[in-house]
Order: C-alpha cells, then structure tokens, then sequence
C-alpha cells in the first residue's frame, strides 16, 4: 500500500475515528438508495477492513492504490489499462480506497474509474499539447506562486495530491515531490505579498489545496491573513470528494479561523457525491465557508447535457454553487478527454433557463501562455442599434429593449471608486478613456513605424552633433506637423467627417 508523509499525517485523540461518518453495510454487501448514491461491494484487498477504519482519513491514506496487484483486486482491468499501469506514466497513479469503491468494476468506461485509472491515451502526444498549458512558469515570481491576473494570485502549495486524475492539467509537476509544503516556501510567498499590495485575492491550490497537517493549514492561513493587502483567501481542492473522511472537525475549526474564506471543490460527476462527501461538505457550509465547484469537460464522462444537469442540481442541493465549467486544457497526456467547445457551449444552452440560475457554471476557456479564464457561451444578443438591443431567450423567443432616449453618463470625476481605482487594462482601459487603441507587440507594421522613427532620430542626432556649437539650435525630434493626429473626428450634418478635431481631442487621440 502506499504510505503518506509525516508532513501530511495529524495525531488526534484515540478512541473514535476522526469523522462520524455513516457506518458502512456489512463488508461485502451493496447499498444503492433511491438517489443514486452506492456504496459498492468492497473488494477482497479489503475483506478484513472494520468501518472504523474505512472511515478514518489515515488509514484512507496509508493504503491508496498505487500498483499494477492492488488495483486488480478491484477491477477487471482491460489490457489496455494494464499495460499504462506497467509502464508507468509521468503522473502516477493513486486512488483512495473510498473513489476505488465507486469504480465499476466491469465497464471500462465508468466515469469514475476513468478519471483514475491510466490509459495508453496517455503516452499520445498531439500536436497542440504543451508541458505548461496556462503559462504558469513564465508567470513565477517566486517559486510555487504563479502571478496572472491584476488583484489575484495563485499559490501551489504542494505538488501533491490524495489521488491523481489523468486529466491533471499540471502533470508535468504534480505528483514529483519538487515542490513540497514548507514554513520557508510559505514565508516567501508571504513576503511576496506584502512587497505587491495589489494583491488582495490568493487561491491556495496545488496539487491540492488541502494536502497538508492542520497544523500547517493553521500556519498557512495565518501568515496570508496577516499580510494587510490580502482581503480573501480561497483554497481549491479535491480533498472532500477523493477523501471526505479528511474534512474532520479540528480541521473546519482550523479554517473557520481565517474568514472570509472561500472554497472552490473539483467535481465531475454525480456519482461522486456520496454520503461520505454529503457529511464533507455539510460541515464545511455550516462552518460559514461558501462552496463553489469546478468541472472540467470531459469526453465520454461528462458531455452529456442530461448528466451535467443532474449534477449542477445534484450540487446546489447540497449548498456548492457551480462555479466554472472548463474546456479541458491543452496538457500533454489529455488529449483523449478533449471536446469540442461546441459541447460546452450546447451544455450551456440546455442550462440557462431550463434550471435555476444559479445552478449553471461559467465556460470557459483556460487561454494558453498565460492568458487566462476565457468565457465561451451563447449568443443572446441578435442585434442591436442606438435605440435598440434584440434579444432571445432559452426558449427562442425574440424580444426588444428600447435604449433610454436620455442617459445621463456616469462622471468618473466625481466618483470616489474611480479616482482610487488601479489603471485599467485590455479593453477595460479602452472603456475608461485611457487608450484609443490597443497593438500587439508582433505587429509588422508597429514594427516598421518603430524602426522608421529610430532611423529618424539617429539621423536628427547626427545632424545636431555636426551643428557649431555657436550656431546650434533646439531641434524638434518629433515635429508637430510631421505627425498625424489620431483623434475622433467632428461629424458634419451628412455623417463625413471634417477632420477639425478640437487640440484637446488631438492630443488625446495619441494615447495607446
């Protein structure tokens, strides 16, 4: 079996297990209840198993499934399945006994077992498949710490994970043991807030967010929350759904500390939500923590409109608001799990309107090189002018809004939010009036304008410098009337423009 670290193991008073879970039936029979939550019959590798010990978190841990022997206790594995295992991908394989029990043991195509269990899909590599999809290496500052977005960060606390799942989008680190939980990492990360006061949101994730001792939970959040700047701290985790039985009570008492706190859980599919991870998740709510989910789109597991729709529903019963549903990234090894983003786009479609609002997840797309969280959704929006917006809705109904005929504009001089705002960026500070137009660096002619005007001003140079120095005068490197205003233009009665724009408009017009 495989063991766990020290690091990882918490004591606790002897004498119960660490959660009150449900006892589960006896040891080989099978429980199915009107909702479709199963406990299925144990295997043999477990026949002498107490429901103490299935229900306590370290013996969970102390005997994942990690070889080629163990897991053919459980499954009729295909040749296929068998020969991955044997030769070992780059993510490893480790299931808890708890997400092995849901496995069928028969269908090759389970979605649970899918989703643990390797395949020779794996080895494949396609030609869009990149080692760093999201571009996080690039966005390092300080190691295990990924810097994208403006207000916001992402702290990888540790590479490891309860168990593994083959659609991992950072299998290239996961799972190596390069990038272990520590009080000096930890601290690092800290000090890094406090040099960058923008920072203000900080998702701890991993590998798993939840992977470590309370008492280095405890540490964790304490030092983040210190730092004044940080307003909310998140943790992303698949902890409650791979090993529900974790979530015990000195541990919410631990993050109960440290609101507001939010919680964003990994879920797939409906069958993971078992009676185990119903307890998880209640405790974790009634602890005031706001649960949200994140679901990755997934070939043959997931892409079922039907299916996700029991899901978000399934979820929201349970106090966990959908929060993303993300096309699966560009990662090595994954390619076999890809859809089509059509397929979420329709997902979305059979949501909105056919279930409650808050039950349908956001798609989008992960941008690679480190672009970000694309929304990707129908188009609800027909057409529009300046007095008119036309719209449909779920059903296909087509309807108008009339544009008010007065709108007095919002004056961002006389708005406190405003004048302490951050400088935008993208089409936000093209929204704001900070910029007419935004280029990208590759542009050939950007690049051609940009060696012009070098040339322009070594040739200036040269001149200046062979003027007497008696005779030499003020030379204008950029000459006012060598340079073409970009500035709105005034309308004529007809529509055309007269290129009379007012100095003011000309002069705002060169911003980029």
């Amino acid at each position: 079996m495989e063991t766990f670290t020290t690091e990882y193991a918490e004591k606790e008073p002897p004498g119960k297990p660490p959660s009150s879970l449900l006892s589960l039936p006896s040891i080989t029979s099978i429980h199915d209840d009107p909702a479709g939550e199963s406990i299925r019959a144990r295997s043999s590798l477990w026949a002498n198993v107490t429901s103490q010990q299935w229900n306590d978190w370290r013996w969970q841990m102390s005997n994942r499934i990690a070889t080629l022997e163990q897991l053919e206790q459980i499954i009729r594995l295909t040749p296929d399945e068998a020969q991955a295992v044997r030769l070992k991908p780059d993510l490893k394989m480790s299931i808890t006994p708890h997400f092995a029990a849901l496995m069928d043991p028969n269908d090759p195509q389970c979605p649970i077992r899918r989703q643990v269990v390797p395949t020779m899909a794996e080895f494949a590599l396609d030609d869009p498949d990149l080692e760093d999809p999201l571009g996080e290496d690039a966005h390092m500052p300080v190691p295990g710490l990924v810097h994208r977005y403006p207000d916001r960060v992402l702290v990888e606390i540790t590479d490891q994970c309860v168990a593994y799942c083959r659609h991992c989008t950072r299998r290239r680190m996961v799972g190596t043991g390069v990038m272990p939980a520590h009080k000096t990492r930890i601290e690092a990360i800290a000090q890094y807030f406090e040099a960058h006061p923008e920072v203000r949101d900080v998702l701890i994730s991993g590998g798993d967010g939840l992977f470590l001792s309370d008492d280095l939970l405890d540490f964790t959040l304490g030092r983040f929350r210190a730092v004044k700047s940080v307003e909310i701290l998140r943790i992303g985790t698949r902890v409650p759904i791979f090993l529900p039985q974790r979530v015990t009570d000195k541990m919410v008492a631990t993050l109960r500390k440290y609101h507001p706190l939010w919680m964003n859980i990994h879920i797939n599919h409906p069958k993971e939500l078992t009676p185990e991870v119903r307890e998880a998740t209640a405790k974790l709510a009634d602890a005031g923590i706001p649960l949200g989910a994140q679901i990755v789109l997934m070939a043959g597991i997931n892409d079922c409109t039907n299916t996700m729709k029991s899901l978000v529903q399934d979820m929201v019963k349970l106090r966990i608001r959908p929060y993303y549903l993300y096309q699966c990234d560009l990662s090595q090894g994954i390619g076999h799990f890809r859809t089509p983003v059509s397929v979420g786009i329709s997902i979305i479609e059979s949501l909105r309107g056919h279930t409650t609002g808050f039950s349908v997840p956001t798609f989008c797309v992960d941008a690679p090189g480190g672009g970000g969280k694309v929304p990707v959704m129908p188009n609800y929006v027909i057409s529009m002018n300046a007095r008119k917006t036309i719209v449909r809705n779920f059903e296909g109904v087509i309807a108008t809004y009339t544009e008010p005929d007065h709108y007095n504009h919002h004056a961002p001089d006389n708005c406190e939010y405003c004048r302490r705002a951050a400088p935008k960026e993208g089409v936000a500070k093209l929204l704001a009036g900070d910029a007419v137009v935004l280029e990208p660096d590759g542009l050939r002619r950007k690049q051609r304008r940009v060696k012009k005007l070098d040339a322009e001003k070594k040739t200036r140079r040269k001149t200046t410098m062979a003027v007497p120095v008696k005779t030499m005068q003020p030379v204008e490197l950029f000459p006012l009337a060598a340079l073409e205003p970009i500035a709105p233009r005034k309308r004529n009665g007809n529509g055309n423009g007269n290129g009379n724009g007012s100095a003011a408009q000309a002069q705002n017009g060169k911003a980029r």
